[in-house]
């Protein structure tokens, strides 16, 4: 006869397990605190432990998240600028990425001082983030001239749903191609 036993997870035990998963999330994923908080409960809720409750969870969850804090394995102003600096390269908006770092969880001062850097370091980001995505879409000033008329319309939408106001990008639209040529070199 096989004896089963009844196994008990202690509170201990799953501080423990959880520190551990959460190492292991940071290490491939590199989250914000948000990111890595959810994660956690999500992980916590589904194995559902009988003897500890939801309010015992999440308040592990949040003494496992401030000891990774305090040993600066998460750091919310680090994730923010890096990937302000990430969608930067890629041609995103402030906008856009004011948007992406308020959905992932990050505090509003950090994403201030973030957005703040990113228009002292350059004053007109937008404007160059938009030539960024008109060449990589192929659109406005990076179309055929014949074809430019056509689709005005049509790129002046796309990029107002990659965050971009009206002036920048009717200021984008209107550029003669030589013009745009150069500074699409530039960048």
């Amino acid at each position: 006869m096989i004896h089963i036993r009844n196994k008990k997870k202690t509170l201990q035990v799953t501080v423990e397990e959880m520190r551990n998963f959460a190492l292991a999330y940071v290490e491939k994923y590199a989250p914000s605190k948000q990111q890595l908080k959810t994660y956690l409960l999500k992980k916590y809720l589904k194995t559902s432990l009988p003897n500890v409750k939801k309010k015992d969870v999440t308040d592990l969850i949040d003494i496992v998240l401030s000891d990774l804090e305090k040993n600066k394995f998460i750091n919310d102003k680090f994730y923010s600028d890096s990937k302000a600096k990430s969608m930067i390269q890629r041609g995103s908006s402030i906008n856009k990425i004011r948007n992406y770092l308020i959905g992932k969880g990050i505090d509003d001062e950090f994403i201030k001082d973030t957005v703040n850097k990113i228009q002292d370091e350059n004053s007109d980001q937008d404007f160059f983030s938009a030539l960024k995505i008109c060449k990589k879409k192929r659109i406005g000033p990076a179309r055929p001239e014949e074809n430019r008329p056509l689709f005005y319309k049509k790129d002046i939408s796309l990029l107002a749903r990659n965050g971009f106001d009206f002036e920048t990008s009717k200021k984008v639209m209107d550029i003669e191609k030589e013009d745009y040529i150069k500074m699409v070199n530039l960048l």
